[in-house]
């Protein structure tokens, strides 16, 4: 008896030391990419490349609602869209955020990325959160992608989940061919990495609540004077979500005037002064650097552009997700 106890207790060890192992080698959620309307795509284009200094790349334009991509070093990017005929076809997501945003500028879709798809869609469906079904792109016989998302957005801004496969190209380039893929995520102002996106909505803790219940706890409570926002700061695996509200007027005020959206987003730089004299130079401004939840930071002046504020900030290697909220 005491050698059969033996043996399950170093089978159960055993066990859960693999689960243990497992779970350490599985990458956690992450913030993926936003989708970000322009008054047309060129407009858009022009003002990412030319006014910011990013890299955009080529997408497709199937039904009247082109795409392009700004592609950054940590995999995530910001998916630019623009529509380039009177009468577009709009799939459900573009639709709402058509009727959303007016017909403007703006963003108020991003997406969660995890290799861990399928016990999340369990899981979300268990807790009786209005999942849809899963969709796969672009082509059926090989996706290269999978999502789910929400009939009922849970949060103030539209949400979905996604992964890719492995050996997904979307920029179409050879995969195994490291100089390029390198090359498509360089940008002349220094970006990156996406490290935050910034909701905002009349009642942030409804956001904070709905993220804890989703998986997504641990949030710490900020303010940022210069958005004139109060809020939390949540993190999503190495990137940081935050669930905002005005404190008083300033722009998250003016910008919760036109509805519930995505505010901003936070984008990391090798070269804070580099990225500074290019957006200083496309907007013909001088802007401030100011000490924000990622360290030094300034705000681009791209709101009348984009419908939303970009804040670049220097790279602070090792930092964790919401580590500067306490400031």
């Amino acid at each position: 008896m005491r050698l059969l106890r033996f043996v399950l207790v170093m089978l159960f060890s055993l066990g859960t030391a693999q689960a243990a192992s497992q779970a350490a080698a599985t990458p956690p959620a992450r913030l993926d990419h936003i989708l970000l309307w322009g008054h047309g795509i060129d407009q858009i284009t022009s003002a990412m490349a030319v006014k910011l200094g990013f890299q955009v790349r080529p997408g497709r334009d199937p039904s009247g609602v082109a795409n392009r991509y700004v592609r950054l070093a940590d995999s995530s990017f910001i998916e630019l869209l623009g529509i380039t005929r009177p009468d577009p076809t709009f799939d459900p997501g573009m639709k709402e955020d058509q009727l959303a945003l007016k017909g403007g500028p703006g963003s108020r879709s991003f997406g969660f990325r995890s290799p861990a798809l399928d016990a999340i869609y369990a899981s979300l469906k268990a807790d009786h959160y209005a999942v849809t079904p899963f969709f796969s792109g672009p082509d059926a016989a090989k996706p290269g992608w999978r999502l789910f998302a929400f009939d009922r957005a849970p949060l103030s801004s539209n949400t979905f989940f996604i992964d890719y496969a492995a050996d997904y190209a979307p920029d179409q380039v050879d995969p195994s061919n490291k100089d390029d893929y390198r090359m498509t995520r360089e940008h002349p102002n220094g970006a990156r990495e996406l490290s935050a996106i910034w909701l905002v909505s009349a009642d942030a803790e409804a956001d904070r609540s709905q993220l804890e219940k989703m998986g997504f706890g641990h949030a710490v409570p900020i303010k940022l004077p210069e958005l004139s926002a109060r809020g939390f700061c949540v993190p999503v695996g190495p990137t940081a979500l935050l669930a905002l509200q005005p404190d008083g007027a300033g722009i998250a005020a003016e910008t919760l005037a036109a509805g519930p959206r995505i505010l901003g987003v936070s984008i990391g730089v090798a070269d804070l002064g580099r990225a500074q004299r290019w957006v200083e130079r496309g907007y013909e401004r001088k802007l401030p650097v100011y000490r924000g939840l990622s360290g030094a930071s300034f705000l681009a002046p791209t709101r009348d552009d984009l419908g939303l504020s970009i804040e670049f900030h220097a790279i602070r290697p090792g930092q964790a997700a919401c580590a500067g909220a306490s400031r």
